[in-house]
C-alpha cells in the first residue's frame, strides 16, 4: 500500500508538536520558575510562549490578511523593548497560554483555508522583499517554535530537571542520576583533555 504524501498534515503535526513541548515546559513550576531570566539575555519559559504567540499571530494571521482579534500590546506603540519575550506580573500564566492556545487554532484556521503556495505579505519587512508563501511562512514558524522549545528544553531541566517533549518521550538513554552523574563526569574529563591539546 503507497500512503499517500499530505504537506500540510506533515507540517501542521510538527507545529502541534513544538506547541506541546512548549506548553509542558511550564507544568508543574511556580510563577517564579516560569517567569525568572534563566540567561543573561532574560530568556524565560513564559516569555517564550508568549514570543510564539505574536510568530504566529504574525505570520499565520496578518502575513495573509487575517487578523487575529487578541491584542498586542508588545507591539503597540510605548511598549516596553524586547516585550513579547517576558510576562509583566499582571499578566497571568492561564491568559498567555489561552492566547497561545487561541493563536494556534487561528492558524490552523489560516493553513486550512489556504493552499500552500498562496502567497502572503509580511507587514514588518521591506515592501520589495515582503512577499512569502504560506508554506515558507509555515516552516518558518514551525523552525521557531522549535528552536524556542529547545530553549525551554535547557530552562526546564536547570530549574527542576524534568526533560524531553513530553512526560511521557524523554529520548535519553536513562533516567538513572548516577549514570548520568558518570555520563557527565566523563564529559568533563574530555573537555578538559582536549583543552589541554590546545
Amino acid at each position: 500500500m503507497t500512503i499517500a504524501p499530505d504537506p500540510k498534515a506533515d507540517l501542521r503535526f510538527y507545529l502541534q508538536n513544538a506547541r506541546d513541548a512548549l506548553l509542558w515546559k511550564l507544568e508543574g513550576l511556580s510563577e517564579y520558575d516560569i517567569r525568572r531570566p534563566a540567561t543573561p539575555t532574560g530568556t524565560n519559559l513564559l516569555g517564550l510562549v508568549k514570543h510564539a504567540t505574536y510568530v504566529e499571530l504574525g505570520y499565520l494571521g496578518d502575513t495573509f490578511g487575517r487578523p487575529c482579534d487578541l491584542p498586542k500590546p508588545a507591539f503597540g506603540e510605548g511598549a516596553d523593548a524586547n516585550a513579547d519575550m517576558w510576562a509583566r506580573a499582571d499578566e497571568s500564566r492561564e491568559d498567555i497560554v489561552a492566547g497561545y492556545r487561541k493563536a494556534w487554532a487561528h492558524a490552523d484556521e489560516t493553513i486550512e483555508r489556504l493552499e500552500l503556495d498562496t502567497v502572503g505579505r509580511v507587514p514588518w519587512w521591506p515592501a520589495h522583499a515582503d512577499e512569502v508563501t504560506l508554506h515558507h511562512a509555515l516552516v518558518r514558524v514551525i523552525a521557531d517554535t522549535h528552536r524556542h522549545a529547545g530553549h525551554a528544553d535547557i530552562i526546564r531541566e536547570l530549574a527542576d530537571g524534568a526533560v524531553g517533549m513530553n512526560a511521557n518521550n524523554t529520548s535519553l538513554p536513562s533516567t538513572d542520576p548516577a549514570w548520568w552523574e558518570e555520563y557527565r563526569q566523563r564529559l568533563e574529563s574530555v573537555a578538559r583533555e582536549a583543552s589541554a591539546e590546545e
